[in-house]
Order: structure tokens, then sequence, then C-alpha cells
């Protein structure tokens, strides 16, 4: 049996907490600094805190390393085992060409580009977001306002600032399914506070990009169809995250704020000559003027349409239950910890969900898919391999962060940290989104940033007499305003619209944005932990 020390450095928590910190501190100045692949960076994180819990906390070698496996084997299933399945549907509908069928749909809802903005980046971009997530809303988005005349900078500042409201519910819910592993918290739990946060970002997303596109004009005249757009998509998140599933939350968020778009007859109405002259100052894709049979649009809608069906059947109480019943629990071998209490840690059993994990609804889903969109088996069995191929590093980064993260978990590093953390005490409620942000801008990920912090958060926050639950949802609510700053997601923006080598300027014109949504961010927080906004937690 291994016994968690909270001190186990000279008998101080101050430098067991510096001690403690040290796989942090390399994962970010690996990232951040050098520059380092974010695969190496995690593998050379997860040495530095096996050693650390070997040498300086005394955790027996072996039980470090079976805990560095379930990290790992966690990362497999059902983390990536998700976000394999999500981006596997994508490709079928790209390898079939009913996406380009999806995109054309969408550029004939409105010729106003202000509109556009918001059908494309923040609704779209939220859908894609809620399939795949890990850059990929970014990229397609920008391409596709490009292709709709929008300048390249333009249209990829506005591609990454829309691409925060979405992030936390991102890959079927990926980040908060981790952050409510990590922590041990219900993943209703958690996931109900983040949805009592991040719709609020989504209130004032919609009126940042009307203004990024066509300034003050702009929000002068489409305030009304970015408010409709907004209030929407928040009202759609909350109530799928609190009521229905988390999973669900921006599949849902993202088709509301698209119908309440299409519902203002504001935006409907043709854009003045001026404010396209003056707005789409790129060149418009011939492609778009294209006409689609209305059957192939139908086809083109119908995976999304059967993701929130299969998700939705597994919701029904009595389909639920027989669900939860094919998950299997296992004591994970050669791991025996208890905390500094003597109570024993969770992680010495492993839950598999086999059925009713995410990833293998979204395969039932898929299924689907090709057969509707008209995939062959073999094409199908095909692309699911060359997906698992695309993500291989994303594979082995995810898995070696996750590994990483049990490692300090199990090992006590994290509580240490945490109680060291705690001494902030009120002041703690401002600084935890802060964390996540700081976490995001760093690795890229809401998944990374909520693996690394979460269980540092949750200790932090019973020891200052803080809600646990609070204060990891904000990790990951402030972590998806890092999203438009890290540098993965600026590289990726400008490798899609062609302006490689220029992520600096990006970064000039999106960090005011991240800066002033994180602090809109801390505030809500900070109320949250009051009696101020007290009232809005569950």
């Amino acid at each position: 049996m291994y016994v968690q020390e909270l001190e186990p450095v000279a008998g101080s928590l101050g430098l067991s907490a510096l001690v403690a910190a040290l796989p942090l501190v390399i994962v970010l100045i690996l990232l951040g600094g050098v520059r380092m692949k974010a695969h190496l960076a995690g593998l050379t994180g997860l040495l530095a805190a096996v050693l650390v819990a070997w040498l300086a906390y005394g955790m027996p070698l072996g039980q470090t390393v079976s805990g560095a496996a379930q990290g790992a084997a966690f990362g497999l299933f059902p983390i990536l085992w998700i976000v394999v399945n999500a981006l596997w549907v994508y490709r079928m509908t790209v390898r079939t060409r009913h996406f380009d069928i999806l995109r054309r749909s969408f550029g004939r809802l409105s010729d106003d580009p202000r509109i556009q903005a918001l059908v494309v980046a923040f609704c779209f971009g939220a859908l894609l977001e809620a399939l795949a997530g890990f850059g990929a809303p970014v990229a397609i988005c920008s391409v596709m306002l490009v292709a709709l005349g929008f300048e390249p900078v333009r249209a990829a500042v506005v591609a990454l600032v829309a691409n925060t409201a979405p992030v936390a519910f991102g890959a079927m819910g990926t980040p908060v399914v981790t952050l409510a592993q990590v922590t041990g918290l219900p993943l209703e739990d958690v996931a109900s506070v983040v949805g009592r946060q991040t719709p609020l970002l989504a209130l004032v997303v919609p009126l940042v990009l009307v203004g990024l596109v066509d300034g003050r004009r702009g929000l002068r005249e489409t305030w009304v169809p970015a408010m409709a757009c907004g209030v929407a998509f928040a009202v759609a998140q909350f109530a799928a995250s609190n009521y229905v599933s988390a999973q669900l939350a921006d599949i849902g968020a993202a088709l509301a704020g698209a119908a309440a778009l299409v519902a203002v007859p504001q935006a409907r109405r043709p854009a003045a000559e001026p404010v396209r002259a003056s707005v789409l100052t790129g060149t418009r894709s011939e492609e778009l003027d294209e006409d689609d049979p209305r059957a192939e649009v139908v086809r083109a809608y119908a995976p999304y349409a059967l993701i929130v069906a299969v998700f939705s059947i597994a919701q029904i109480p009595a389909v639920k239950d027989w669900l939860a019943q094919a998950t299997q629990m296992y004591d994970w071998p050669f791991l025996n910890v208890v905390n500094a209490d003597g109570e024993a840690v969770g992680g010495n059993v492993f839950s598999w969900p086999i059925v009713s994990t995410g990833g293998t609804l979204v395969l039932i889903a898929g299924v689907f898919t090709a057969a509707v969109i008209g995939v062959h088996a073999r094409v199908a069995v095909k692309e699911w391999a060359a997906t698992v191929h695309e993500l291989r590093f994303a594979i082995l980064t995810v898995t070696s962060v996750l590994a990483l993260a049990y490692v300090m978990n199990l090992s006590g590093q994290a509580a240490t940290i945490g109680h060291f953390v705690a001494a902030a005490g009120a002041g703690l409620a401002f600084l935890s989104p802060v964390l996540g942000w700081f976490g995001v801008a760093v690795s890229g990920s809401d998944t990374s940033a909520n693996a690394l912090f979460g269980a540092l958060q949750v200790t932090a926050a019973r020891e200052s007499g803080l809600s646990p639950e609070l204060l990891a949802a904000a990790n990951s609510s402030g972590g998806v305003l890092g999203k438009m700053i890290s540098p993965q997601n600026l590289t990726i923006a400008c490798a899609a619209v062609g302006l490689a080598g220029r992520e600096g300027d990006l970064l000039r014109k999106v960090l005011p944005w991240s800066l002033g949504l994180l602090l809109v961010m801390c505030l809500i927080v900070v109320g949250q932990s009051s009696p101020v906004l007290g009232w809005m937690l569950p």
C-alpha cells in the first residue's frame, strides 16, 4: 500500500509544492518556450512526473508505472475513442463531397458577410468543434470564409475568436469528461456548472464577431440577428449540458443558433453593396454558385441529425439503464493507493463503459451515416484507419498528458500543489480561470489543461472552502479563451488561409479579445463564488 504525503520534501509544503510542480513547469517551458512538439513535451513531462513520484514522494516504481498506464488507458478509451470516431464521420462527408454541399448551403443562407461570419464561424464552427475539435473548426471555417470572399487575415481572426464558447463541450464533451475523470467529480455536476458559465460567453461572442467583420456599422445594423443567435446558442447549450447530455451540448447549441439566425428576417435581407465592397476584399469562390439537388442537401445534413438521434435515444431512461449495465469495473493491477487520511483513492478502480460511452454512440451514428451518404463498408473502414493515422501524434500527446496527470494525482503531487495554492483564499476564484487559460494557451487543448490542472483546482477549492465543482468548471471555462492565442491554433489558422509565418500578426489581433473575455469569465466565477451570482449554481 502506498500512502500519499503532502510534505515529503524536508517536511515543507512550499518546497514540496516546488518539486511537485516540476513536471508541469517542464511541459509548459518545452511547449511555450522551446516550441517542442506537443507529444515530445508530454512524454518528457511524464518522465519527470514518474521521477518526482518515485524519488521525492517515495511511490514504488511499479505503482508509479501502473498509474501512468491507467492514465494512458483512459486517454485511449473513452477520450480518443470519441475523437477518432467523430473525426471519422467528418472525413466520410468530405470524401463523398457532402461537406461541400453543406458549405454551399450555408453560403446561400445570406449574402451579408456579417451574417455569413455568424453562420460559418460561430454556428458551423461549433458543430465542427462538437464533432472533431483539435483545431478542425479554425482550419475549416477559415477556408470557408476565404471562399466566401473574406480577406485572409480577417477570416482567420473571425474563426479564432469564434472558437471559444463551444470548446469546453468539444469533441463530444471530451474536455468535461476528462475533467470529471481526473477530479473524481460526477460528470453531470461538472458539465452542469460549465453549462452555466460558457453560455454567458455565447451572448457576447456573436456581437464581437460582427464588430470584427464590419466595426461599429456591423454592430449597429446586425446586432439583432447576432443577439438572437447568441441567446439561442446559450439557452440550448445550458439546457443540453444541464438536462440532456454534455455530449450533445454543442450540437444542440450550434443548430439552435443557426435556426435563430434563419428565423430573423433582418438576417435574410440582402446586404447593402457598400458593406459587401468594404468587407469582402478577397476573391469569392465560383464553386459556391453550383446548385445542389434537395435530396443531396438533406443527405449532407443527415450525419449530424443521426448523431443527435442516437445520443437522444441513449438518454431514454430504460435505454440509459441498459447501456449502464454494460459498464465494466476493474481493480487496476499493481495499484493500491490511499490518501493522507487513509482513504482509498478512486484510481485503484478502472471503469470501462463499453457501450454507453460517447465514442461508441458516435461509431453507431457513423455506421448509419456511411449507409445514408453512400460510403461502401470497405471505404468506411479505410477512412477510419486513415483517421487514426492522421491523429497519431495527437494520440501520443493525449495519452502522455493523461498518464502524467494520473501519476501526479496518484502520487500526491497535485494534492501538494493544491494545498499550497489554496493560500490564495478568496482570490482563488479569480485566479482559477486564469490557470485554465494559461494551460490551453500553452498546450492548445482544453482537454490537456483539464487533465493537468483539474485535480489541483479541486484540492485548492476544498482547502479554501470554495466549491470544487465551481473551480473545476472554471478551469475549463477559462481555458476556452486561451484557445485563440495558442501557438497550435495560430499556426493552423495561418496555414489554412495562406499566411504562413504571420502568426505574430494574428496574435496581436486576437490577444486583446482573449484577455478581455478572460476578465469577464474571472468576474463571473468570482460572482458565482459569492452570494452575488451564487444563485446561478445548481
